[in-house]
């Protein structure tokens, strides 16, 4: 029975095996049967359809199905034979590197609970242990007798059900070859297992990339973690990462003699976040693991600029060399965009979101031979921006938005339209003398914010109503700027004085 405590977590009953199995074996039954559609079938509980699926793609790399689904000559005999048709396909497979008794031998170590397990001994990964165990070598002593001789004879079995013509006792298995073997274990394993072939992903770290794209670690310290390549046999797969309780190596070379027509060679150009500059490499791939990858040179520029862009996306538009200018052409275009009947419609939006979101449509021919992101730096921006606009708007764009207006003092001053209140500009007080009316922009629709400066360039008033300003506010001002600037004119009649730039000189 169980406690009061622990009852309030256990699950309600226990899920049907069909839920959580392997269904590699029940997909090969189903092919067999020439039933490719299990939903026909009346179940207790049906299999899950993702892991059904998975389990197909996976008989399909063991060729035990076509790509059709359907099962194959080779699919037929691992269904004979009496064990997972993972094991089934590297026994077979086997036989053409005539190593059918130390395929048998991973076979029957596999089908059976761990030797060390058994033996209650110190967990070990790696799958030779085993074998120097079940041949009668290194800690033979500590493993049952009976467990051991059953697996010799389920070995033995192995071999005949392999079609292999048998001789006298060798390597450890009644009936092996005597002719030596042209695998090692982990090849072996590779030919059941190729989706948790596994490549370290940092030198001595222990940790591992498989195939099938999971992450994958030793628990501990072993002999094992300093191998570039593995065969992870079983893994338990509950956390992030799943942990390697059993596996063997795997040289490079028997890699690429094994699945070398399966690597795929691809051209790849990413932006790295890292280093912040598009990366461009010629990659050798075997599922998930990089095999080799070198430098590209040179770099299609389409792809090239097609990276930029999706670090610029990363980055933010702040990336570009935004200085007040291109702000203020921005806040301009914008200005023309919102101002009603605007002629040659439509403007293209160009606030952030906006230019952001179309970074595709305006920025892509601008970022030739610009592959970092300090070389942003050199971006004509302005360039692009105005790149967006026809002959028509970019006319349109300097009558309506014009980049400043000329005061009564003869001084261009530049409008601003990104800041509170704008359009605007800045200007000393004694230059608009004699300026009576407000100037209009955008059509004469939108007038212009006077941002009205003393001699220290200090705001003295913001309007947007000069011809109001001179009758009422304009004399207080002065009675309070004529103390404080006595050099400088202040005129009771501002509308008939002439503008002026500086103070008056001394006499």
């Amino acid at each position: 029975l169980w406690s009061e405590g622990s009852h309030a977590s256990l699950a309600a009953f226990t899920p049907a095996e069909i839920i959580e199995a392997d269904l590699s074996p029940l997909a090969l039954e189903l092919a067999q049967w020439g039933n490719d559609d299990a939903a026909g079938l009346a179940w207790m509980d049906p299999p899950p359809a993702p892991m059904l699926a998975q389990a197909r793609k996976l008989l399909q790399r063991l060729e035990a199905l076509d790509e059709a689904g359907a099962i194959t000559p080779l699919g037929r005999e691992m269904a004979a034979m009496p064990m997972h048709p993972r094991l089934a396909h590297m026994l077979l497979a086997s036989r053409l590197r005539n190593a059918v008794p130390l395929a048998a031998e991973l076979a029957a170590l596999l089908s059976e609970r761990d030797l060390l397990r058994q033996a209650g001994a110190q967990r070990d990964p790696d799958v030779r242990t085993r074998l120097e165990m079940l041949r009668g070598d290194a800690g033979a002593r500590h493993v049952e007798r009976h467990v051991r001789q059953r697996m010799l004879d389920n070995a033995e079995q192995f071999t005949r059900l392999a079609g292999r013509p048998t001789s006298t006792r060798g390597s450890g298995v009644r009936g092996a070859t005597s002719s030596a073997p042209s695998a090692t274990p982990g090849m072996l394993l590779a030919m059941a297992f190729p989706d948790r072939i596994g490549k370290r992903r940092a030198e001595g770290s222990g940790r591992y990339l498989l195939a099938n794209g999971r992450g994958a670690a030793f628990p501990s310290a072993t002999g094992l973690g300093s191998q570039e390549y593995i065969v992870a046999v079983e893994l338990d797969d509950r956390d992030r990462e799943a942990r390697i309780d059993l596996a063997a190596p795997l040289d490079a070379s028997e890699l690429e003699a094994l699945y070398g027509a399966q690597f795929v060679v691809d051209e790849q150009v990413e932006w790295d976040a890292c280093a912040g500059a598009v990366l461009a490499q010629r990659r050798q791939r075997f599922g998930a693991l990089i095999i080799e990858q070198k430098p590209l040179q040179p770099v299609p520029p389409d792809l090239a600029i097609a990276a930029m862009l999706t670090g610029i996306r990363q980055l933010g538009l702040d990336s570009l060399p935004w200085d007040e200018s291109t702000r203020n052409l921005q806040a301009r275009l914008e200005f023309v965009r919102r101002l009603p009947n605007s002629p040659h419609a439509p403007w293209p939006a160009a606030a952030d979101e906006s230019l952001l979101r179309d970074l595709d449509e305006w920025l892509p021919r601008w970022l030739d031979g610009i592959s970092r992101r300090e070389q942003l730096a050199r971006l004509p921006l302005a360039d692009a921006l105005l790149g967006r606009l026809s002959g028509a708007q970019r006319r349109a764009l300097e009558e309506l938005a014009p980049r400043e207006i000329v005061v009564p003092s003869g001084s261009h001053i530049r409008l601003d339209y990104t800041g509170d209140g704008a359009p605007a500009v800045a200007v000393r007080l004694q230059e608009v003398f004699g300026l009576r009316d407000t100037p209009r922009i955008g059509g004469g629709t939108v007038p212009v914010a006077f941002r009205l400066l003393s001699p220290a360039q200090r705001p003295v008033q913001i309007t947007r109503d000069l011809a109001g300003f001179w009758k009422s506010s304009y004399n207080e001002v002065r009675k309070e700027m004529r103390g404080r600037y006595p050099r400088h004119n202040w005129p009771e009649d501002p509308l008939s004085a002439p503008p002026t730039r500086g103070a008056r000189r001394r006499t």
